[in-house]
C-alpha cells in the first residue's frame, strides 16, 4: 500500500462516528434531517397502454369509497388490498395505474417499496422496508430504531392521522409485509403478490383482488394499441391466435407487439408461424417450468435479436442487483458506454428491459430467469467469471471514489487494477457521492455477497471497507456489520493480513456501538497485533485509540490515557497527522476528567493546530468544542466563547446541524456563566430548534434548561 503520511484512518472506535462525520462534506451528513417542503411521492410511472381491467379498477374504487364514504369522511379502518395473480399478469401495472388515479385523495404522501419477493438477489426484509419508509418520512438516520417492532411502532405513530398511500410491490408472504401496514384509518395500502396472502386477509382484513390473464378481446386490443389498429383489424383471426400463443399474458403480449412493431412488413400470419414454431422448440420444458407461459415469446424475441444484443441481454442476467446503470453495464459487457447505451435502449424497446429511472434499467423477474438460462448455456464459465470480475472491479473503484468524496481524510487502501474497464470519473462533492451510494446501496449489498460466493475474495474485503463509511454515516447498522463481517471472512480466506486487520478495526467500532465492549476490545487487540506484525502504523494507532476510548467510557481514565499516549506515539512515528490530533483530543478529555484543565488545554490547542495545518475544517470545529470545554475548566471564558463561536460557524458552513446544536448548547452555558443571559437564552433556543428538527431527544434537555432559566428569572 502506498502510504500517505497526511492521511489517517477513519475506521476506528465510536468516536470515529465523529471522525467520519467530520470528514464528510457539508449537508451530506444531514441528508436525512432536512425539512421536507412537499410530502413524499414515490410512485413509479404508471404503465402506458393500460388496457381495460375495468372490473378490477372498479373493485378497488368501490373498496376505497366504501371505507371513505363519498364525501371522504373519516374511515373506519385502514384500507388494505391484496392484488394477487400469476407472474406477468400485470399486478404492478394495475396497482400503479389505480394508485395514480386516486393519489390526490392522499395529500400527505405516497410511499412505494419493491420487496423483491420473486426476483434475483436478496429479498427485502420488513426491517429494511420500514427503514426506507421512515427515511422517506424524514426520520433522521440515527433516529431509526433497530428492531422490527420498534420501527413498525414508529411508522404507525408518524402516519397516524395522516392520509398516506403505500404500494408494497412483489411481496412473497404476509410476514414480509404485515409490519408495513399503516394503522391509521385515513391511510391505504395495496400489496401485490403472486400469493393470495390468506393470512393477511384473515388477520388484517385485507380485501383480495385476484387478476386473471386478459380476455381474448382485451389481448387483441392491447396488440392493436402497440402494433397499430389497422394492422390488427386486417387479420383479426391471426391476431387472436397471437394472443393465444402469448397465453393472454400482458408481459408476453407487450414483448411480441413491440418486436412486431419494428417489423412492419411481417404479416400477422407470419408472426403466428414464427411463434408456433418457437413453441414447438420449447415443448420440452417441464411442467413446473417457471417460464412455461412466457418462454415461447421471450425465446422468440431473444432469437430475433442481433448477436451483440443477445450477448448483452444474457450478461445482464449475471448482475445480481435489482437494476443497473449504463457504466456498470459497460463494465459487465466490456464494451464502450455509448455502445451499451444504444443496446440497453434497444432491449428496452423490445420489452426485455425496462428503464426504471434515467439511464437505469431493470428486468422483469421472468425475463431475468431466461437471461440467466442463456448465460449459463451460451457463455463459458471463464467468460462469465471475467464479466463478473469486470463488473465488481467497476463497483469497487466507484465505491472507493465515493468514499473519498464523503470522507476525504480517510486512509487509502490497496484496490485492484482497472484493467480493461473504464472507471467512473469521480464525484464533484460529498452530497453527489452520497446520492450515488443511496442509489447503489442494495446493489452493493448483493454484489458483495456475489463476490464472496464466487471466490473474488480480494474484491470482497476491499468493497466492504469502501462502503463501510457510508453505511455507518447512514446508520445502516445491520448492513454495516454484515458487510464488514463478509469482508473479514474473505480477507482471512485469502490470508490477507492487512484486509483482516482493517476489517477487525471496523468491526471493533461495530461492537462498541452495539453495546458489546468486551467483543470490541478483543477485535481492537487483534487489530493492534496484526498491525504490528505487518507494520501498518495507522491501523495500530486506531486500534490502540479504540481500546483507550472504551476504557475512558468505563471510567478507567489512567488506563485510557496510557492507550492514547501509545496511539499518539504510533501516529507521530508514522506521520499520520490527523490520528495524532484525534489522540491529543482524547488525552485532553482524560486530563479534564482527572482535574488537570491546564494540561487538557495544551493538548486541545495542539490538536486544533494540527487540524488547521492539514486543512480539515470540520475537525477544527470538533476540536474547538473540546478546547472550549478546557478553557471553561480553566475559567478562561472569553477564549471559550471565541472558539465555540468558531465551531458554531464552521458546523453551520458544513450544514452539520447536530454538531452545531451541540456547540450552541455549550455556548449558551458559557454565555450564561459570563453574565450575558439574553445571548445564552438565544443560543439555547437555536440549539433546541435544531435538535427538534433532527428529532433528537436532547431537545428535551435544552427545553428543560430554558425552563429552569425562566424560573430563575
Amino acid at each position: 500500500m502506498a502510504e500517505d503520511p497526511g492521511v489517517t484512518n477513519d475506521f476506528s472506535g465510536t468516536a470515529n462516528v465523529v471522525v467520519q462525520a467530520g470528514s464528510i462534506n457539508g449537508d451530506v451528513y444531514l441528508s436525512n434531517a432536512r425539512g421536507r417542503s412537499t410530502p413524499p411521492r414515490q410512485l413509479p410511472l404508471g404503465p402506458s397502454s393500460f388496457v381495460n381491467r375495468r372490473d378490477d379498477v372498479r373493485r378497488l374504487d368501490e373498496l376505497l369509497d366504501a371505507r371513505a364514504g363519498a364525501g371522504g369522511e373519516c374511515w373506519a379502518t385502514a384500507v388494505v388490498s391484496v392484488v394477487a395473480g400469476a407472474p406477468g399478469v400485470g399486478k404492478t401495472a394495475l396497482a400503479l395505474h389505480w394508485a395514480h388515479r386516486i393519489s390526490d385523495r392522499f395529500p400527505d404522501g405516497a410511499l412505494y417499496v419493491d420487496m423483491h419477493g420473486y426476483g434475483s438477489g436478496s429479498v427485502l426484509t420488513p426491517e429494511q422496508a420500514l427503514d426506507l419508509f421512515l427515511r422517506a418520512l424524514d426520520v433522521p438516520a440515527d433516529g431509526i430504531p433497530e428492531t422490527l417492532d420498534e420501527r413498525a411502532a414508529l411508522f404507525r405513530t408518524i402516519v397516524d392521522g395522516k392520509r398516506i398511500f403505500a404500494l408494497i410491490d412483489n411481496a412473497a408472504s404476509s410476514t414480509q409485509v404485515r409490519h408495513l401496514l399503516p394503522a391509521s384509518p385515513e391511510c391505504c395500502a395495496v400489496i401485490t403478490s403472486r400469493s393470495s396472502l390468506p393470512s393477511l386477509v384473515a388477520r388484517e382484513g385485507a380485501v383480495r383482488v385476484t387478476l386473471d390473464v386478459l380476455s381474448p378481446g382485451e389481448s387483441v386490443q392491447l396488440l392493436a394499441e402497440l402494433m397499430g389498429a389497422s394492422r390488427v383489424e386486417a387479420d383479426s383471426a391471426s391476431a387472436l391466435r397471437v394472443a393465444e400463443l402469448c397465453s393472454y399474458i400482458p408481459l408476453a403480449l407487450r414483448i411480441v407487439a413491440e418486436r412486431a412493431a419494428n417489423r412492419p412488413r411481417l404479416s400477422l400470419a407470419e408472426l403466428v408461424d414464427e411463434l408456433a414454431g418457437q413453441q414447438r422448440l420449447d415443448a420440452v420444458a417441464s411442467e413446473d417450468d417457471e417460464l412455461s407461459d412466457t418462454r415461447t415469446v421471450i425465446s422468440w424475441s431473444y432469437k430475433s435479436l442481433s448477436p451483440d444484443l443477445r450477448r448483452t441481454f444474457r450478461l445482464l442476467g449475471i448482475h445480481p442487483g435489482s437494476d443497473i446503470g449504463i457504466e456498470a453495464a459497460a463494465a459487465l459487457t466490456g464494451d464502450d458506454a455509448t455502445v451499451v447505451t444504444r443496446r440497453l435502449r434497444a432491449l428496452a424497446d423490445a420489452h426485455l428491459l425496462q428503464e426504471s429511472a434515467n439511464n437505469r434499467f431493470q428486468m422483469h423477474d421472468l425475463v431475468r430467469v431466461y437471461s440467466v438460462e442463456r448465460a449459463q448455456a451460451e457463455e463459458s464459465q471463464k467468460d462469465r467469471i471475467k464479466a463478473i470480475r469486470r463488473m465488481l472491479t467497476w463497483y469497487l473503484l466507484a465505491a472507493d471514489k465515493a468514499r473519498r468524496a464523503i470522507l476525504p481524510y480517510s486512509a487509502s487502501f490497496p484496490l485492484v487494477p482497472a484493467g480493461e474497464i473504464t472507471p467512473i470519473e469521480g464525484f464533484g462533492s460529498g452530497p453527489e457521492a452520497m446520492r450515488w451510494f443511496d442509489t447503489e446501496r442494495r446493489n452493493l449489498q448483493v454484489l458483495l455477497r456475489q463476490a464472496s460466493e464466487l471466490a473474488q475474495f480480494d474484491i470482497a474485503w476491499k468493497l466492504a471497507i469502501a462502503v463501510s463509511g457510508y453505511l455507518e454515516l447512514g446508520a445502516y447498522w445491520t448492513e454495516w456489520e454484515e458487510a464488514v463481517s463478509t469482508g473479514l471472512t474473505a480477507a482471512q480466506t485469502l490470508g490477507d493480513r492487512f484486509g483482516e486487520a482493517a476489517s477487525l478495526s471496523i468491526l471493533g467500532d461495530v461492537s462498541w456501538r452495539d453495546g458489546r465492549p468486551d467483543e470490541a476490545i478483543e477485535r481492537y487487540e487483534r487489530t493492534v497485533a496484526i498491525a504490528r506484525e505487518i507494520a501498518v502504523g495507522w491501523l495500530e494507532g486506531f486500534g490502540l485509540r479504540g481500546l483507550g476510548l472504551i476504557n475512558e467510557e468505563r471510567g478507567h481514565l489512567e488506563a485510557a490515557s496510557g492507550f492514547f499516549e501509545s496511539a499518539l506515539e504510533v501516529f507521530r512515528s508514522s506521520g499520520f497527522r490527523r490520528g495524532e490530533g484525534m489522540s491529543l483530543l482524547s488525552l485532553g478529555a482524560c486530563a479534564r476528567a482527572l482535574g488537570d484543565p491546564r494540561s487538557a488545554t495544551a493538548r486541545d490547542v495542539a490538536a486544533v493546530e494540527i487540524f488547521e495545518e492539514i486543512g480539515d475544517r470540520w475537525t477544527v470545529a470538533w476540536g474547538s468544542v473540546d478546547l472550549g470545554k478546557s478553557y471553561v475548566a480553566e475559567g478562561r471564558l472569553t477564549e471559550a466563547l471565541s472558539v465555540l463561536r468558531t465551531a458554531v460557524a464552521i458546523f453551520d458552513d458544513f450544514g452539520d446541524r447536530r454538531c452545531q446544536a451541540q456547540a450552541l448548547f455549550l455556548l449558551g452555558d458559557v454565555l450564561r456563566e459570563s453574565g450575558d443571559e439574553t445571548a445564552a437564552a438565544d443560543s439555547w433556543q437555536q440549539a433546541m430548534a435544531l435538535y427538534e428538527l433532527l428529532a433528537d431527544p436532547r431537545a428535551h434537555e435544552v427545553r428543560q434548561r430554558l425552563a429552569d432559566f425562566d424560573e430563575g428569572d
